[in-house]
């Protein structure tokens, strides 16, 4: 079935006869959702969404984590006519509202107690908002904030007649969702995507990948980024059943218990993953090591068989079937057994990472796009994938490269714009109906595309060099011990770089060398681990050009996160602000660094 809607999909969904539609936890046991059963609650929304007096156009808000009430609240939105407007679970109660307000949503479903007093605390804030529904927990007052369990056992289900009306209505024009970006440079914009644009994403990026009916996923991004609620959408599409993980934290137990076929994430998950099988190998004998880094070097030889869909024959061939029984067997087991390939978008992988991946035969195919663009703009396929690149285009989407090496792209999954922010919408939107991304890149004759970096981002240094920090934060983060990592050098005479280590890793290493020290802020002032990372950054250095080369560092004690406001709810660092909040420490770096080669 073509899809010009979102509320088509819904009706493909309630059609689609699936009993395992939805699976998520509840008391340790996970439990199945039918299609049937979905739709069902759907309907039984919309009628309480018409009881509050929700019309088309008008704004609803969902502030949750993933699980069956989102497509709930999400298709019942819709399919009133409804924009629904994501908000993320992690903002803080201001942020939240802000985002209520700023979009003029007149209903908000919010799950927990913590994150509903949030809201009641900044009610002056959000004077527009009518309603508030409380999904999972004990409502302080039923009759004016009702649960949504309580709502759908109450109410019928709207009368076919009605729902067909409501749903032939919907127009691919029409208003679908606002997106707010994430905001790494200041206040979120409120991205507005139509039906159309978010319903030709799913049919131009499935045509892209090989999803299945009877396949299982695992959902674990937040479903308010654009990227994992396209992905789902895709998935309701193919009839793939999808899992809701209970949480990031127990990931690894999840992937064993639904044994899924396939997931999305952002490089950090994959970058983590890599981390702590390294630092597991670490932990073994010297003849376990030696036999690990054998296989690793027979999978990366055999990387470029497995990007065009290939076995390797020959002598290289049976080597790597003795190196998958001996190591990269095992690796895939912790994914359950079933995997068959990942996604990852959100931010660039790190070659090194994907090529350890792909010569495992655990198959990353890496994407691109933005909120702006419903979000897929490419990605790498099976048969059609190239280690750096983020893919080709996918169909329907026109690619080109500005003169000042911005990616520029048009097609139907492009915004309508961002919310009551015209002067925004025409700097991104040209004339021509080409968006500007932000992002610097090339495109080869294959029409792969590269993302060197963010063009906001880019580092010019005193001498008007330019230089990418993403690059180089990548080389440095190879490091097992090494988590996080910021360059910075922005009109200075050279670059310096905060970095974090892995705590769990380097205390591991410290125990082994007889540093008895535990607490962060004391261990990252210990001489031998400052002589350790500075080993680990002449490393990096020595494939990098003289004006690229980390000159001085610093360790902090504390990890960049969402909590703290250093990144994103996408992980994204927000540079800016750890600039701000870290500039008595770069100040002091480039004080005491001047006149030496490397320092820490």
């Amino acid at each position: 079935m073509s899809l010009r809607t979102l509320v088509d999909l819904f009706q493909v969904v309630e059609r689609s006869d699936f009993d395992r539609c939805l699976l998520y936890k509840v008391e340790g046991e996970w439990v199945a959702v039918s299609s049937a059963e979905l739709g069902d609650r759907v309907r039984r929304l919309m009628a309480v969404l018409d009881g509050f007096g929700v019309k088309r156009g008008d704004r609803v808000a969902l502030m949750a984590e993933n699980g069956p009430h989102w497509p709930t609240v999400d298709f019942a939105t819709l399919a009133t006519g409804a924009v629904l407007v994501p908000l993320y679970p992690t903002l803080t109660p201001d942020q939240a509202a802000f985002i209520a307000n700023d979009c003029g949503a007149e209903v908000v479903f919010v799950q927990g107690r913590e994150r509903l007093e949030g809201f009641l605390a900044e009610r002056e804030a959000i004077p527009g908002v009518r309603k508030l529904v409380l999904i999972e927990g004990t409502s302080p007052d039923t009759e004016l904030i009702p649960t949504l369990g309580a709502l759908l056992e109450a109410t019928d289900a709207m009368d076919s007649t009605e729902v067909e009306r409501r749903i032939r209505a919907v127009e691919p024009d029409d208003l679908a969702t606002f997106i707010y970006t994430s905001g790494t440079t200041g206040r979120p914009k409120g991205v507005m995507l139509t039906h159309g644009n978010v319903a030709s994403n799913v049919l131009a990026s499935v045509q892209c990948m090989a999803i299945e009916r009877g396949q299982t996923s695992l959902s674990f991004l937040p479903l308010s980024h654009s990227f994992e609620r396209t992905v789902d959408y895709i998935y309701f599409y193919r009839g793939v059943t999808i899992a809701y993980a209970e949480s990031v934290q127990v990931v690894a137990q999840n992937l064993l218990e639904v044994r899924p076929h396939m997931f999305v994430s952002v490089p950090r998950v994959y970058e983590k993953v890599l981390a702590k099988v390294l630092e597991n190998v670490a932990r073994s004998p010297a003849s376990k090591q030696k036999i690990f880094e054998w296989a690793r070097g027979i999978g990366r030889r055999s990387v470029p068989y497995r990007l065009r869909g290939k076995k390797p024959s020959g002598v290289l061939g049976v080597e790597l079937a003795l190196a998958d029984k001996l190591v990269f067997s095992k690796i895939r087991a912790r994914l359950g057994g079933r995997f068959e390939f990942a996604i990852s978008g959100g931010a660039p992988l790190a070659p090194d990472v994907a090529e350890f991946f792909w010569g495992a035969g655990i198959e990353i195919y890496e994407g691109y796009g933005l909120s702006e663009t419903s979000p897929v703009l490419t990605v790498n396929s099976p048969g059609k994938a190239r280690l750096g690149s983020v893919g080709q285009a996918i169909p329907g989407v026109e690619l080109k490269v500005a003169e000042d090496g911005e990616i520029l792209a048009r097609g139907p999954n492009i915004m309508r714009g961002y919310h009551n922010l015209p002067d925004a919408t025409a700097e991104s939107i040209d004339d021509e109906g080409w968006f500007h991304t932000g992002d610097i890149g090339r495109i080869d004759d294959e029409g792969f595309l590269y993302i060197t970096d963010r063009k906001k981002e880019i580092i010019v240094n005193a001498y008007g060099k330019n230089v990418a920090p993403a690059p180089i934060e990548n080389a440095l983060k190879a490091s097992r011990f090494i988590e996080q990592a910021v360059v910075i050098g922005d009109r200075r005479k050279f670059l310096s770089a905060l970095l974090v280590p892995d705590f769990e890793v380097l205390r591991v290493w410290a125990d082994e060398q007889g540093i008895e020290e535990t607490d962060p802020a004391k261990l990252v002032r210990d001489h031998r681990v400052r002589e350790l990372i500075l080993g680990e950054v002449r490393g990096v250095n020595e494939d990098l050009a003289r004006y690229e080369q980390v000159q001085a560092w610093e360790l902090l004690p504390d990890t960049f996160s969402i909590e703290t406001g250093e990144l994103t709810p996408t992980q994204k660092v927000k540079r800016r602000v750890i600039v701000d909040k870290y500039g008595n420490v770069i100040d002091r770096l480039y004080q005491a660094a001047e006149g030496r080669t490397v320092g820490g």
